[in-house]
Formats: structure tokens, sequence, C-alpha cells
């Protein structure tokens, strides 16, 4: 709601499906830009080669077989309202560069052409890497980053809120309803208990293929265990506290502990080392053997 409030750039990180163009429509739809174009463009889904000219446009003559007299690219078409830069991690380096001007002066050149288009835009980036790392490490850059970040919005993955699934539940079984033109109307609570034992490593999206599964299969109005994949059944909650043993071999838990202690520890090998009550010796030689680096 803070964000609505204002015209600045606003980054939304988070891990994939947790709802991050969810929240860019929210806050488009509750600012002064309501009335005018949400326009979304995914960086990962589009081919290098034709990124600068869906951002940006091409002018006549620019392509063989291109719309003749030109097209508009995305900030073009958003004009006045907002753009959602989906994926904004995955943008080439040498795109980013054209993408700066667009964020200092707000003025659009297309592929091709010497016009230059004026554009007021409110621009929305979501990503699910951590782009100041990808920034040290030379794939984003920096003064993009900053311009971007003005506003951040970090989503937590859904095991860290594992109290909103019954709310998340009801609110997608409504939406698949619709989708499908099905009239499930009920869950039972057991189905529910069941569902916020898990993990969900693909958060809210691999909930809603869950339900949507359950629907299909349901027949009825009231979803019932019969209808829980057998896979989503008597688990548990998998944290470093309490691992969830299944049909894994003993080196892949070992591999995923050895992660998880260096992932937490931020690569220091060190801490890590002695979370695990091993010698730094020992644990590099497990590195080695799991193909494995701080």
């Amino acid at each position: 709601m803070k964000a609505a409030k204002t015209s600045s750039n606003v980054l939304i990180q988070g891990e994939s499906g947790t709802g991050k163009e969810l929240f860019a429509h929210s806050i488009h739809n509750h600012s002064s830009r309501k009335d005018k174009p949400f326009v979304a463009i995914n960086c990962a889904a589009i081919p290098k080669e034709l990124i600068e000219s869906e951002l940006f446009g091409y002018a006549k003559g620019s392509f063989t077989g291109g719309v003749k007299g030109g097209r508009p690219g995305k900030f073009e078409l958003a004009n006045g309202g907002t753009i959602f830069l989906d994926e904004i991690g995955e943008m080439p380096i040498e795109i980013q560069a054209k993408l700066l001007r667009v964020l200092q002066d707000k003025k659009v050149v297309r592929v091709g052409g010497e016009s230059v288009f004026d554009v007021d835009v409110r621009i929305i980036a979501a990503t699910n890497k951590n782009l100041y790392e990808e920034s040290k490490k030379g794939n984003f850059r920096w003064d993009i980053y900053y311009r971007l970040n003005v506003l951040s919005i970090t989503i937590p993955p859904l095991r860290e809120r594992i109290e909103d699934v019954p709310l998340i539940v009801d609110s997608l079984i409504k939406r698949i309803n619709k989708r499908l033109g099905t009239y499930v109307m009920e869950i039972d609570g057991k189905v529910v208990s069941e569902l916020m034992k898990n993990n969900w490593k693909g958060n809210v999206r691999e909930l809603e293929n869950v339900l949507e599964r359950m629907i299909n299969m349901c027949g009825k109005t009231k979803i019932t265990l019969e209808q829980l994949p057998s896979e989503y059944k008597g688990l548990r909650k998998n944290n470093l506290a309490t691992k969830d043993y299944d049909h894994k071999s003993y080196e892949e838990h070992e591999r995923e502990l050895l992660i998880t202690a260096l992932s937490y520890f931020e690569g220091n090998v060190s801490q890590a080392a002695r979370s695990l009550k091993i010698s730094r010796n020992t644990l590099y030689n497990k590195m080695d053997k799991f193909g494995l680096n701080a």
C-alpha cells in the first residue's frame, strides 16, 4: 500500500511461484495509475535477439517481415501506466545499458529509428535472483540495480508463512472453479492439515497445481483425503530441525546438509564445519566429493 502511493520504482524479490506478479498488479490497482495500462513482460521468456524490440519497439523497415510502419514497444504501450519487468535478472547485459536511458530520461528510441518518444511509466521489476550478488559478479549493472531498488519488497516463500495456506486454498479453489467451470465448494479440514505439512518448494504455484488436480478428480462439491495425491500424505515440515527422510540415499541427505550449512553461513567454511561438528579438512573433502564450492 505504501508503494502504491508513490511513483517510485519497485523491486520485488522472491522465489519462483510466490506471487510476485500478483503484488505488482496490486500496487498498480491501488495507485493513481490504476485506470492506465498495466503491461507485463517476462525477460526470461523472450529470445535475446528479440527482447530489445519487445521493450523499445522498432522503426519502419528495421526487420524483414516486420509490421508496416514499425511497432511500439512495451514501454510505449505502458505510457501513463505501469510496466512490470518480470525476471529482470535474466535481461542480457547489453540490453540493460539501453534500459538505463529509459530509467534516467524516460525516453525511448525504437530499434532502427531516430525519433525519441517520451514515456511516463512507473517501473516495477521482479526477480527470483539476488540482484545485489548478481551485480557483484558483473551479471547485472549496479546503476540499474540502484535505480530499480528504490522500494524493495521481499515475498517470503510459502514454507515460511505456512499459516497462510488455508486462506490461499480458499482463494485458489474459487479461482480454479471459475476457470474450469467446476463447483467444488468445500475442502475437508484433514486435507488442509496435510497441505500445511508440506515444504512447498514450488510455493503457491505448486499448491495451485495440486488443488487443480484434486478438483479435476473430485467429481463432487467437497475435496476429501481420497483426492489428495499420495506424495502429499503423511509429510512433515522440512526444516533444519526435522528432516523429511524419504527414499533418498544417505549420500543425497549428506549433500543437502552440506549445502544447507554452507548457504546458511554464506560460504564461510569454518563456521559451516563447526556447525556440522567436523573439521575444515573433512568438510573440504566432502565438498570435493559432491562437487560443491563455497
